[in-house]
């Protein structure tokens, strides 16, 4: 999501070397496990993890790609998008069988290659759980998809989904991709208890808040993303002063810990159980990822920073 089109959003990286040299060293770190979707920057983040694996000749075996299904990906600029009621988008977003076959040939297309795990990017509200679950089973037995995962959206439905395979004997999600970090954790109340009983693995988003928990609430605007979360009439991060609290704590066990507050906020999120989903704006960043992985908060550590909480609006999905 962080490199594509800065037209598509003002924080996205692209220049084309500079997305090749975080990817590298990631690579070379051994972080080798990259999310994206098809409506990132149009489709173009998946265009640059094609074009990535092809110059450094990466062997595919050695990489995990998760791409998404869901939105509208308007390429085409024969094709205008005027908002959710143009024509235009009429059997190209949502869950139908046809438009995950579509998407999943596009997403092919783009990417040079197979996908390891195609996430459902939302719940469809107006296409049949059932009818959902039987093409995604379809894309893997055709051979364009190895797993099938999910993302953002209430527990109810996530269960639908997986009830509606099991019934039918077809392949059933083995991830999902919800919201979660230290100021946002209204998923702990029914989807990760779910997840975790029935054995589907975390990878949640926004483990660092858009940013908002890798420095003080003071320079909460000190970045044009951090500047919109914190204006956004729904979200708000860092805003309240249960967050400002929460923002000085990581910061306040990072400067014990003499490391970075991402590194903390990341490290918070993998000692609840889940592996986060991770975006960079350079390689440096990527040092304070791996970094997290050998950080181990203490129950003391990770109550300290729980403590503060103030219950929020659903944010990610409705």
């Amino acid at each position: 999501m962080s490199f594509g089109k800065s037209t598509w959003a003002d924080w996205v990286i692209d220049d084309e070397e500079e997305i090749f040299a975080i990817l590298k060293k990631a690579y070379d770190s051994g972080l080798r496990t990259w999310d994206t979707a098809n409506v990132y920057s149009a489709g173009e983040s998946e265009i640059l993890i094609g074009k990535f694996l092809k110059k450094y000749n990466i062997p595919r075996s050695t990489v995990v790609i998760l791409t998404k299904v869901f939105g509208f990906t308007n390429a085409d600029p024969e094709l205008p998008d005027s908002g959710p009621d143009d024509i235009n988008r009429i059997n190209r977003h949502g869950l139908s069988r046809k438009h995950i076959f579509d998407s999943v040939a596009a997403s092919v297309k783009r990417l040079g290659t197979y996908i390891d795990v195609l996430q459902i990017h939302r719940c469809d509200k107006s296409t049949p759980y059932a009818e959902t679950m039987e093409a995604l089973h379809d894309v893997i037995k055709s051979g364009d998809v190895r797993y099938i995962g999910a993302s953002s959206m209430f527990a109810y439905q996530f269960a639908q989904y997986q009830f509606a395979a099991e019934r039918n004997g077809w392949t059933k999600f083995i991830s999902m991709q919800n919201h979660y970090s230290a100021i946002y954790r209204e998923e702990e109340r029914e989807m990760i208890p779910y997840c975790k009983e029935t054995g589907v693995g975390l990878i949640p988003w926004g483990p660092v808040a858009a940013g908002v928990l890798t420095r003080p609430h003071k320079d909460l605007a000190a970045t044009a993303r951090g500047k919109k979360e914190a204006d956004s009439p729904q979200r708000r991060f860092g805003v309240s002063q249960a967050d400002k609290t929460t923002i000085d704590r990581v910061e306040e066990l990072a400067k014990k810990h003499n490391t970075s507050m991402a590194t903390v906020a990341t490290a918070w999120a993998i000692a609840k159980g889940t592996v986060p989903i991770v975006g960079f704006s350079k390689p440096s960043r990527i040092d304070d990822a791996i970094a997290a992985l050998h950080l181990k908060l203490t129950d003391e550590e990770i109550s300290y920073i729980d403590e503060p909480y103030e219950p929020k609006i659903i944010i990610g999905h409705q």
